[in-house]
């Protein structure tokens, strides 16, 4: 008996993956507005600092290649076939959906690498592929909106904040305050009553609960340049604020990403290193996923529930 071929489609927000792909990759977020030399040299200044190019593009497939055989080891019902489908930069979610319908298959299941819901992010993904297949024809996706709460990636999370924790020396525990964090998102949000920022609250809320952790909260990062407000407070305010009230240890947990890249290596590990050093206080930061096995585990999981 032969098994069910099933498109895998795994979105996600994409990246240059070399100097040249910075101009148009930034252009694209812009929905086609050429950025001013500054901010593209900001930009490109921010990759050199990080070792020339982002990690993501790497990242991105070696989670791809862990999922679906992940997938398929786990199952003996239905053959998954990887497509990938990025947001601002080639292969685009379009290709994706053409090369699953061109290769024949008529069913696939989607997913975002990115855990939480927001009409402004997964929904904007799920749409493209939708409409993408609409216009193909005899091709049905399944996609899926979160999956913060499937409890392999809670697991993953909590083992993860808690080896940063077993590294504190007994008076740094004393003054330490754990920040869960994840991408801003303009604000206009809340007015279509988006899930988003309860979404982080109830997966910090979680992971704490799971890890034992009393002193936390959280924060968002990474917002755009643009003039509209968005979600705050940002990393930065949040950890002067807590200075203030007498807190020496950061322990940074950008939940909200799923890999090593530009968000988490920049934002974070020099940006807010930056500021504790500054500050005097004692920077740590969670170990993020990759291709851990748990946390690949979640998706699988989250991708045959909705499936089979």
């Amino acid at each position: 008996m032969s098994k069910r071929r099933i498109g895998l489609l795994v979105m996600a927000y994409g990246t240059p993956e070399r100097e040249a792909d910075i101009l148009p990759y930034y252009t694209h977020i812009r929905h086609g507005r050429e950025p001013a030399a500054e901010l593209v040299a900001d930009l490109a200044a921010r990759y050199q600092s990080i070792g020339g190019i982002s990690p993501l593009a790497k990242n991105t497939k070696d989670q791809v290649d862990a999922l679906v055989n992940k997938l398929n080891q786990m199952q003996e019902v239905a053959l998954f076939v990887p497509y990938i489908g990025l947001k601002h930069i080639t292969p685009f979610i379009e290709e994706a959906v053409t090369a699953i319908h061109r290769d024949g298959i008529e069913e696939a299941v989607s997913i975002v690498l990115a855990p939480h819901y927001s009409t402004m992010s997964i929904q904007s993904y799920n749409d493209r592929a939708a409409e993408a297949a609409a216009k193909l024809g005899n091709l049905k996706i399944s996609s899926i909106d979160s999956w913060y709460k499937e409890e392999h990636f809670i697991q993953y999370w909590a083992g993860s904040v808690k080896t940063e924790l077993d590294k504190l020396t007994e008076a740094e525990k004393n003054h330490a305050l754990v920040i869960y964090s994840a991408h801003s998102l303009p604000e206009r949000i809340r007015k279509q009553n988006d899930p988003y920022e309860s979404q982080l609250a109830e997966t910090a809320d979680m992971i704490s609960l799971a890890a034992g952790i009393e002193e936390y909260v959280t924060a968002w990062q990474s917002a755009g340049k643009s003039p509209e407000p968005w979600l705050g407070p940002d990393v930065l305010d949040l950890t002067r604020d807590y200075y203030d009230k007498g807190y020496r240890t950061f322990i940074y947990v950008p939940v909200g990403f799923v890999a090593d890249h530009l968000e988490v290596l920049y934002d974070n590990d020099t940006e807010c290193k930056e500021l504790t050093d500054e500050l005097g206080a004692n920077y740590y930061r969670a170990t993020m996923p990759n291709t851990n096995e748990t946390f690949i585990k979640a998706m699988a999981n989250t991708v045959l529930a909705q499936l089979l």
